[in-house]
């Protein structure tokens, strides 16, 4: 499994346990040079998306990865995480249906967090 793919289903995996919502794994490593996941979801409420961010980041960590730069906080209603090879978005419910980060990335592979092993 590559370093990003890692990256990628620790991701997925915090949001999982806060019990994110639709969560989505683009591998967009073929047609962008910006990053080779994105990680997409969101939650239901202000403390859900709070907690989800919290356990990204304390995942993350615990993997050792660190992030380059985060965008929003504890406050927002769409929260891009950045760490390098994948970006985390975690959105509101609404703000996930407005900005529909998969349709302006469909060129990318939909992926499940099994397909991640194999990466």
């Amino acid at each position: 499994m590559s370093e990003s793919a890692k990256m990628a289903r620790v991701a997925y995996d915090a949001l999982d346990e806060k019990l994110g919502e639709d969560i989505e794994i683009l591998k967009i490593d073929e047609i962008s040079v910006i990053a080779d996941y994105l990680v997409i979801a969101n939650g239901d409420n202000p403390n859900q998306i709070r907690a989800m961010l919290e356990q990204v980041e304390q995942r993350m960590t615990e993997a050792g990865f660190a992030s380059k730069r985060v965008e929003g906080n504890a406050k927002s209603t769409w929260i891009l995480m950045d760490y390098g090879d994948v970006i985390v978005h975690i959105f509101s419910r609404e703000d996930r249906l407005f900005y529909d980060l998969e349709r302006i990335w469909r060129d990318g592979q939909k992926i499940d967090r099994e397909t991640l092993a194999d990466a």
